[in-house]
């Protein structure tokens, strides 16, 4: 049975709602140093490479 409209207009949104927050926090864990960003598990490349998609708003 498919999803009713509610439901998948609820799941677009969530999804695109999700996706704004890791951007914002990629950006902010970008203004980290480098020594910082290691000791979270995260590296400066990997954010770069994860924040390219463009920002349509």
């Amino acid at each position: 049975m498919s999803k009713s409209f509610f439901r998948n207009a609820f799941d677009r949104i969530a999804a695109a709602r999700e996706l704004q927050a890791r951007r914002y926090v990629g950006s902010v864990l970008l203004s980290l140093d480098d020594d910082t960003l290691k000791s979270l598990g995260h590296s400066r490349e990997e954010l770069k490479r994860s924040g390219q998609s463009t920002y349509p708003f």
